[in-house]
């Protein structure tokens, strides 16, 4: 059994809540474009880069306007309109104190990642915080993962595993060649990750730690 000894964190769904802060400001930003929609519709742009969500109601051409303006609420208000998950910190400090390194990859714009990770004590957990460019250039889970990989040296993909709560960390851990643990407890669901096959399909951070910590000590 393959034990793992890079694991990187999805940020929204997986580490913190961030629910609130998103869809209020996507409703906030769709709002001044004369558009009303309900903040629970909005669940599902939760992970996806902004351009997906935005180009669903508007034209190509007002996309990156939209997103401009979603951002200037967000990087001020909305990114603290955000919890951590109950059992994260006990997780991580767990994981670290066992000699794995840690990362966080995210489709949020790194930035506003740090300042979320920052804000809640968590930064101090990660060896690399990686997330989107402002500019777009880095954009899709694929290239998170990949930029976040070339953080590391000497790493072994064969050993490093993604957890996530969305099909796109599925996806992207696919397309770079690592494995994948998806979780429950934010918001995707069993149905979404389990075509996939991650390695693990968790309940609860604790599940997550025993899994990974066992791992390594049956390798041993």
């Amino acid at each position: 059994m393959r034990s793992f000894h890079t694991i990187l964190f999805d940020l929204d769904g997986t580490l913190t809540d961030s629910s609130s802060g998103i869809t209020t400001t996507i409703q906030l930003t769709l709002a001044h474009y004369g558009m009303e929609e309900q903040r629970e519709n909005l669940l599902r742009f939760i992970g996806p880069p902004l351009e997906e969500c935005f180009s669903e109601f508007l034209p190509v051409s007002e996309v990156p306007a939209a997103i401009s303006h979603y951002r200037a609420r967000y990087s001020t208000i909305g990114l603290f309109e955000n919890e951590v998950y109950p059992g994260i910190p006990a997780m991580l400090e767990a994981l670290g104190a066992a000699g794995l390194r840690l990362a966080v990859t995210t489709n949020k714009p790194r930035p506003f990642s740090v300042r979320i990770l920052e804000h809640f004590d968590l930064a101090k957990y990660f060896q690399v915080i990686e997330g989107a460019a402002l500019d777009g250039t880095v954009s899709t889970k694929r290239d998170v993962i990949e930029l976040t990989l070339s953080r590391f040296d000497g790493l072994d993909r064969s050993r490093t595993v993604i957890v996530g709560d969305r099909l796109h960390d599925m996806e992207g851990a696919s397309q770079c060649g690592i494995s994948a643990i998806g979780v429950l407890w934010g918001f995707g669901s069993r149905e979404e990750l389990a075509p996939f096959y991650p390695c693990l399909l968790a309940k609860s951070p604790e599940e997550v730690t025993r899994f990974l910590l066992n791992r390594g000590q049956e390798r041993r």
